[in-house]
C-alpha cells in the first residue's frame, strides 16, 4: 500500500453569506479530481448543504435542483468530468452502514463530498481534506478551516486559499 502523505496545511476563511460559501465551493470544485474525498464537518445550519449544492453546480454547470440526500443518505450526479456522490450521513447508526451505500467505490472513482463525515470512524480515509464550517459571532457569518493532506495543500494553494 503506498505511504500516505499526512503533512497538513490549514486555511481559515470568513463566509459572510451563502454568496461566499458558494464562491468556496466554486474554486475546490475547480482544483477537485476523481478519488477526492471532501469531509463537510459542523453543526446544523453552518451550511455544509449549501456547500455541497454550490460544488455540485460549479463543478457540472448545473442550474437544475440539487436536493439533500438528508432521507436517501447519497445522491450521485454524472457529471461531464465525472460522478460527484453527496452522502449526508447524518442517520447512519453505525458506520458499517455506510458501505451498504457502495462508499467504497465512491472513493475509488467519484469526488466524494460528506457531511456529518465523523460517523465514518475508521471507514474514513486518511488521504482528503476535511471542511469545517462553523457558526460565526453574527447570525450570518460562518467560518471555514480547510486541512487537506496528500496533495491538497498545493491545490488549496492553486485555488488561491493558502
Amino acid at each position: 500500500m503506498p505511504e500516505v502523505d499526512l503533512a497538513t496545511t490549514h486555511v481559515s476563511v470568513e463566509l459572510r453569506n451563502e454568496s461566499a460559501t458558494a464562491a468556496l465551493a466554486a474554486r475546490l470544485a475547480r482544483v477537485a479530481r476523481p478519488g477526492d474525498v471532501l469531509a463537510l464537518f459542523g453543526d446544523l445550519g453552518t451550511g455544509k448543504t449549501v456547500f455541497a449544492r454550490a460544488f455540485i453546480r460549479a463543478r457540472g454547470d448545473r442550474t437544475d435542483e440539487v436536493p439533500s440526500p438528508t432521507f436517501t443518505l447519497v445522491q450521485a450526479y454524472e457529471l461531464k468530468e465525472g460522478t460527484v456522490y453527496h452522502f449526508d450521513l447524518y442517520r447512519l447508526s453505525a458506520s458499517e452502514e455506510a458501505l451498504e451505500l457502495d462508499i467504497e467505490d465512491a472513493f475509488a472513482e467519484g469526488i466524494s463530498l460528506i457531511e456529518w463525515p465523523e460517523r465514518l470512524g475508521r471507514l474514513l480515509p486518511r488521504r482528503r481534506l476535511d471542511l469545517h464550517l462553523a457558526h460565526g459571532d453574527d447570525p450570518d457569518l460562518r467560518l471555514a478551516t480547510l486541512s487537506g493532506t496528500g496533495d491538497w495543500p498545493s491545490r488549496l494553494e492553486e485555488a488561491g486559499l493558502a
